[in-house]
């Protein structure tokens, strides 16, 4: 009668009541592996060791898991310095600052992280290690030692992310995740439970980078000469470089791809656990020196389907809608051979097993960009929070002073029952400079990166309100940029300049720039309530227009 038995997390057969000529009733494994078993897997291992191109063909499906999140929309300049077959992998030369972010290391009581609002965090995943195959004979009360029954480590956990709906910040996010081990196997051919695995859930819209270990970062900036301490920190980080081995999407592609990542497992050949006698006695014998050499094969593939798994992309993944299932970042070691692996015609008392692979360590930069259909922007104190206030139910926070907003706020419009609504995004004000991080610089445009559409709002308060509307062009990223998004010019304060003489030749001169450019223009006052029936129409025509081509 054969049953399965549950035990350590891991699942055996056993045949019970086998009787022998003393009529001892006893366990006995009922489905170890034979001899003969071992003998055609290691023959197996044989030919794989001398056939090195068994390998040349590991699937690339892991890479391919990536294919649909991967960010092209951020990408940076790199120099490829060399290509295969001079090196073994793409190594790629490209700027530090693409692999790190300096505004959140430098701030503990980050200003990102005002009012319980976090949109950036770097975050240490850390896979498990596996768990080491088990030296364990057979006993019973008829014999003193029976034929090897040692189990296999368990595989140690991964970390997995996925993007889900109702979070909009990073806030609850730890600064390190951990995956647990791999149990070692036990006797009676148990296998060691698998590590537990860890899920970091984020807001729809979030952004995951490869980054630099933020420690290494500090240490270089604590580095800097005087002259390089003048510089601004964005400026030094550009002029510091950093040299990645990638790999391309195919087996010969000279593009990079992907990041090669590196476990420190052992070395093919390596690895053994001995039990009773010292290394020096197995090593020195013929019979283990033939099992090491096909062993040695399965190691390879190990490490070979390690390199496989352990890429990540270039630029990142962009997790930028809601995920059925989760999406695997660093998996979990590969759990080490049991002894019952290892008993052939020679060997009958094998007393070694292989230990766990190790897990991998990486840090990851989570980068929120709010998904909005509209982005709020002008100059400190131009009257955006008055507006979003005024043609949504947002609320936010609205004062006589600059930089009233200090982290994004979102609002949905709605234009009716049988209407579909929209969405904007209302950042902090940007200021002259704001592009070489003076005031509030500019880290929360990824908040408005993905909009359709861009809402500029400038004061018919100032004596040159058209002078402002060229600063936010040119810290937005120039004209190029601006041409990659609808633009509608919001003129608000008009009430203040209807005592001004010269506020109807101010908005004349913004409007007849704007019809220059293809933009829509409109005069508004979002304090008394004027032309906002109008200001929503256009926006939401702003909206639903398709983005012009770059």
């Amino acid at each position: 009668m054969s049953v399965c038995y549950r035990g350590g997390g891991s699942l055996s057969r056993y045949s019970f009541f086998r009787r022998t000529n003393s009529g001892i009733s006893y366990k006995f494994p009922a489905s170890p592996p034979s001899v003969a078993d071992n003998q055609a897997w290691l023959e197996h291992l044989y030919q794989m060791e001398h056939s090195p191109s068994h390998f040349d063909d590991v699937s690339s499906s892991r890479s391919n898991a990536f294919t649909e999140f991967i960010n092209f929309s951020s990408e940076f300049p790199y120099q490829v310095t060399s290509i295969p077959p001079d090196s073994k992998y793409i190594n790629v030369k490209a700027s530090l600052n693409n692999f790190t972010n300096v505004n959140y290391l430098h701030n503990s009581k980050n200003k990102l992280q005002q009012g319980g609002f976090v949109d950036t965090r770097i975050i240490k995943c850390s896979s498990g290690q596996g768990g080491n195959g088990v030296v364990s004979f057979y006993r019973d009360a008829g014999r003193a030692i029976g034929p090897p029954d040692g189990g296999d480590g368990g595989d140690g956990g991964s970390i997995y992310v996925q993007a889900v709906e109702g979070m909009n910040s990073l806030a609850k996010l730890k600064s390190s995740y951990l995956a647990s081990e791999g149990s070692d196997g036990a006797g009676d051919q148990l296998h060691g439970a698998r590590g537990r695995d860890i899920l970091i859930k984020v807001p729809v819209g979030t952004v995951i980078r490869w980054c630099l270990d933020p420690g290494v970062v500090r240490a270089l900036l604590r580095e800097r000469t005087p002259e390089e301490k003048e510089l601004p920190l964005k400026s030094f980080l550009q002029s510091c470089q950093k040299e990645i081995q990638c790999v391309g999407k195919r087996k010969f592609d000279k593009v990079p791809e992907h990041i090669q990542l590196f476990r420190s497992s052992y070395k093919p050949g390596e690895g053994w656990l001995f039990k009773g006698k010292p290394d020096e006695y197995h090593n020195g014998k013929d019979w283990f020196k033939d099992l090491n050499r096909k062993v040695k094969a399965y190691d390879y593939s190990l490490g070979k389907s390690e390199l496989n798994n352990d890429r990540f992309p270039i630029f990142g993944i962009d997790l930028d809608k809601p995920m059925n299932k989760p999406l695997c970042l660093l998996k979990g070691g590969k759990g080490g051979l049991g002894n019952m692996h290892f008993l052939t015609q020679v060997i009958r008392n094998p007393r070694f097993a292989k230990s766990g692979r190790d897990g991998l360590s990486e840090y990851f930069l989570f980068e929120l960009k709010t998904i909005a259909d509209l982005g709020l922007v002008g100059l400190p104190n131009a009257g955006k929070s008055t507006i979003l206030n005024r043609i949504s139910n947002s609320k936010p926070r609205i004062g006589h002073w600059k930089f009233t907003t200090l982290f994004p706020t979102v609002g949905t419009i709605s234009l009716g029952i049988d209407k579909p609504s929209f969405t904007v995004a209302d950042i902090p004000g940007i200021i002259e400079g704001a592009s070489q991080d003076k005031g509030m610089g500019l880290e929360f445009i990824r908040h408005i990166e993905r909009s359709t559409g861009w809402v500029m709002v400038i004061s018919l308060e100032e004596d040159e309100p058209l002078n402002q509307l060229h600063t936010l062009i040119n810290e937005l990223g120039g004209p190029e940029k601006i041409k990659k998004k609808n633009i509608l010019v919001v003129c608000n304060k008009a009430d203040i300049a209807a005592n001004d003489p010269n506020s109807i030749q101010k908005y004349l001169n913004i409007k007849e720039y704007c019809d220059s450019k293809g933009w829509d223009s409109i005069p508004i006052s979002a304090l008394n309530n004027e032309n906002i029936d109008e200001l929503i129409f256009k926006m939401s025509e702003c909206a639903k227009r398709p983005n012009p081509q770059s």
